[in-house]
């Protein structure tokens, strides 16, 4: 086969979680390997800064037109390339209308990559009003056209050979060597936290009333680490603005970890991305048994999976109480990211996905 590939991605390289923990942490292994990549993503980085902010829609509007107008360049240029390689879709909004013209006009198979439900409506408060643009119905048809599919676990999986029968499981992974390669040190007054998007901070609202019962137990601080600053108040709250250059050292304060869901099919189609964080880092995860989190957590061993509130209460007691079994856990978690998680784990599963 040949080693030429594009890859088409939504967003900027270096910019989306679902991209950097996807597929552009394999980048250099597939350079060291000999293959020829190009990278193309729909926004521009001035588009993506603009996209999730309130306002400017002449910014927005401008920019959705030009990167439509790049995609269709593109097309043009497809035919030098060995692999075409598709992370979620080739466009943000609208129908499939370049994987269709790559499928059936130009009659290219491409490996189509995904994480998360993304056939289920999901957007901000910002964008609301746009957001039937996305026409999440394409998916579909997406999978349906591609020659293989990459999933994040085994539900999507299941979901996605409903369209096609070549579907792989790739998880997603954590690099210990140049992202993820520091650990927390635990401290006496404990940190736990939690780190995600103000659009998944609604997983909170059920832990909220838990903490402030611990708060009158024990000394702790809980730290949020987000885009956005939470509407919750807490004697222990302590907010952390996320930016990609301090994202580890902040998540490396952290003791314990954090990750509730609620069980519905979104939740479901998740691929433990705050878990794996937590764990890599030697921090002791406690997370809600939903989706991957049963596969990746083994309870009492490299983590913890709760379901009732005297669960959550009477785990996060006892870590709270107990350094050496946080650090035991943490520990055991590494592992576990190093056994089956890690870059250089699945190093093998990624470049299967080219021959």
């Amino acid at each position: 086969m040949g080693k030429r590939i594009i890859i088409i991605a939504p967003y900027p390289n270096g910019e989306a979680p679902s991209q950097r923990f996807r597929f552009e942490q394999y980048l250099d292994l597939l350079k060291q390997e000999g293959y020829e990549i190009e990278y193309h993503s729909f926004l521009s980085q001035k588009t993506w800064k603009a996209l999730y902010k309130e306002g400017a829609l002449a910014t927005k509007v401008f920019g959705i037109i030009s990167s439509f107008f790049r995609r269709f360049i593109l097309l043009f240029s497809l035919r030098k390339f060995d692999h075409i390689f598709i992370h979620r879709e080739a466009s943000i909004i609208g129908p499939p209308i370049f994987e269709w013209i790559i499928a059936k006009v130009m009659r290219r198979k491409y490996i189509y990559d995904f994480d998360d439900a993304i056939w289920l409506p999901n957007y901000s408060d910002t964008n609301a009003k746009f957001h039937r643009l996305k026409a999440y119905w394409k998916v579909k048809k997406i999978m349906k056209w591609a020659g293989k599919i990459s999933a994040g676990n085994a539900y999507l999986k299941e979901y996605a050979l409903q369209f096609n029968a070549d579907v792989h499981i790739l998880p997603t992974t954590i690099d210990l060597e140049n992202v993820h390669n520091i650990v927390t040190k635990q401290s006496e007054l404990v940190n736990i936290g939690w780190t995600g998007t103000h659009t998944t901070m609604a997983y909170l609202d059920n832990l909220i009333p838990l903490i402030k019962r611990l708060e009158q137990k024990y000394s702790f601080t809980f730290t949020i680490i987000s885009n956005q600053k939470p509407d919750f108040e807490l004697d222990s709250l302590k907010f952390i603005q996320w930016t990609k250059e301090s994202e580890i050292q902040d998540l490396a304060t952290l003791n314990i970890g954090v990750m509730p869901l609620r069980d519905d099919v979104w939740a479901q189609g998740k691929c433990g991305f705050k878990a794996l964080q937590y764990m890599a880092l030697q921090i002791p995860s406690v997370v809600s048994p939903i989706g991957v989190n049963k596969e990746i957590i083994q309870n009492g061993e490299n983590g913890y999976l709760c379901s009732s509130e005297e669960e959550w209460e009477n785990t996060l007691s006892s870590l709270i109480e107990n350094k050496e079994q946080r650090i035991k856990i943490g520990q055991n978690g590494q592992q576990t990211i190093e056994n089956h998680y890690s870059v250089k784990s699945q190093s093998d599963n990624f470049l299967n996905l080219f021959k």
